[in-house]
């Protein structure tokens, strides 16, 4: 007799709730393999493909894509023994139990363990935590497919049906073997206005369902504003050498080929300066009521996606040097565009940058990214007037702010660092002097 298993969805990172189904990559009667990938979620923090720990036939989906399903929920029925008997359907109830084995962990998950050091501060007032509490799962009530059918859309159409509220089961695709376009979805929008609705002035709005990265971005931001007090300082530099600099390196052999940044310049600031004033590559301990002082530093680069706002991280950057941090840069930036960033690559940062200058913003106020203390906001490169040696004259300015936790660096030790940061980048000359 054939002998089912149920695939239940995964916890791919730590405190993982619950995923929206963006893509299946098999359907009921495809033979898979030990580790195949099968489908690809989207978790608060990342897409990630799920692959199967057992070889078999695919006998059902029980979610389809677009559907928010938590943590444990069966989301696939495979047999395993499809040689046991002539291949038939799972049934519609429930199957019998069977004994089954442990699910180890599928490949590729897991946290990475992080040696830190800890320091309790002395004279030190309890306050809130800063950690930020896992998005609370959505109920959502179970959709059973229809006959094990999925309809034919790529996952950008599937997000817009869903955005737009149209279900896909109503669609008849138009293109090549009847797979849905957005045309189809946007069509079958105009004629089933769900999310749209008309208010009293006769204009329209649009709503989308807040899910995925930016619904655990915005639990992140509000709990990290509410807990940790924030102070934010300025600083604006003339940045001329370090852009005169960086055409040099251009047409050095060494760096042939590399793209150096102002981030370039920054994070490896940023690097050099957190060893002067280690408060700032700090964290508060609410729980153990300690300040853990890291003797690494973990490196997150704020990046704008089109999943939304995620922070990967460069790990042990104050180990690179220049060259290694701007390739580094270009991978994580690239790998982020892509929407390919897995959550261990955006757990335990120590210190963040945000760059808000690639938008052509002078500069902000940032939020402090939960578990550090601290943030760096790179404003936008301009020409403006500089006194130079008593004259006015054209120069390259850059305002810099600066967001630390004040449980954990005092005015002092911001200032500090913030100061040092702008003579680095002001001079990168200074660095021979760190």
């Amino acid at each position: 007799m054939p002998t089912y298993k149920e695939f239940p969805l995964a916890d791919t990172a730590e405190g993982l709730t619950e995923a929206d189904i963006l893509n299946w990559h098999v359907k009921p009667g495809d033979t898979v393999t030990v580790n195949q990938i099968v489908v690809e979620i989207e978790t608060a923090k990342a897409a990630v493909e799920l692959p199967i720990p057992w070889a078999g036939v695919v006998t059902e989906l029980h979610v389809e894509p677009g559907q928010t399903v938590e943590v444990g929920t069966p989301i696939l029925t495979i047999d395993v023994d499809p040689g046991g008997a002539a291949a038939t359907p799972a049934p519609a109830a429930a199957p019998a139990p069977v004994e089954e084995e442990e699910m180890k962990p599928l490949v590729g998950y897991g946290s990475k363990a992080v040696v830190t050091q800890r320091r309790a501060r002395k004279g030190a007032a309890p306050a809130a935590a800063v950690v930020v509490a896992p998005p609370a799962p959505a109920p959502a009530a179970p959709v059973a497919p229809r006959g094990g059918y999925v309809p034919l859309a790529k996952p950008p159409v599937r997000k817009l049906a869903k955005d737009l509220g149209v279900d896909l089961h109503a669609l008849t695709g138009s293109a090549d073997g009847g797979v849905i376009t957005r045309d189809d979805v946007e069509r079958a929008a105009n004629g089933t206005p769900v999310v749209e609705s008309v208010v009293a002035s006769g204009s329209r709005e649009r709503r989308v369902p807040i899910k995925g990265v930016r619904k655990a971005t915005a639990a992140a931001m509000v709990q990290s504003a509410y807990t940790a007090p924030h102070v934010t300082e300025f600083l604006t530099i003339d940045v001329t050498p370090m852009m005169e600099f960086r055409e040099k390196l251009k047409k050095s052999r060494e760096f042939s080929g590399v793209k150096v940044t102002p981030l370039t310049f920054a994070a490896k600031a940023v690097c050099l300066a957190a060893k002067r004033t280690p408060d700032i590559n700090a964290v508060w301990d609410e729980a153990a009521q300690e300040i853990v002082y890291k003797d690494y530093v973990h490196l997150g680069i704020a990046a704008a996606t089109p999943r939304g706002l995620i922070v990967p991280k460069v790990r042990d950057a104050d180990s690179l040097s220049l060259k290694e941090l701007a390739q580094a840069l270009t991978t994580l930036t690239e790998v982020a565009r892509e929407g390919k960033t897995s959550p261990a690559d955006m757990a335990n940062g120590t210190i963040t940058i945000t760059n808000v200058g690639v938008f052509g913003v002078d500069t902000g106020t940032p939020i402090i990214n939960p578990g550090e203390s601290a943030i760096l906001c790179l404003g936008a490169i301009k020409d403006q007037p500089w006194v130079v040696d008593g004259e006015i004259k054209v120069r390259k300015v850059l305002q810099l702010s600066l967001s630390f936790d004040h449980r954990v660096v005092d005015g002092q030790q911001g200032s500090e660092f913030l100061a040092d940061v702008g003579a680095l980048l002001a001079d990168p000359a200074m660095a021979m002097t760190y």
